[in-house]
């Protein structure tokens, strides 16, 4: 049970950065300065813009690996340069998680 107060001085904008940051982690401002205060990781929740451009990418990296093991036995420079496009789509959606 947390029932101890302590008081900190900032200016407005540093306040209203906190508590941005803190709605964008879904969590209260409390939690948040003491996530922070403590190291631990904050993880800011996905807005609606960034969780259509993940699956898009999901979908595209689905098509162009089906696109290079279609090409696979045709043409293999092909094939790999498919497959490198579709290495390098997956280090992005990669890079969405963290």
């Amino acid at each position: 049970m947390k029932r101890e107060y302590i008081q900190i001085r900032c200016s407005i904008y540093e306040k209203k950065l906190l508590q941005r940051r803190a709605a964008r982690a879904g969590i209260s401002l409390s939690e948040y300065i003491r996530a922070t205060a403590f190291d631990k990781n904050i993880v800011e929740r996905i807005t609606p813009e960034q969780l259509e451009t993940y699956k898009m990418l999901v979908q595209y990296k689905n098509n162009f690996t089906r696109i290079g093991n279609m090409f696979r036995n045709r043409d293999p420079k092909l094939a790999r340069e498919v497959k490198d496009l579709a290495r390098e789509i997956r280090t992005h959606l990669k890079n969405f998680k963290k």
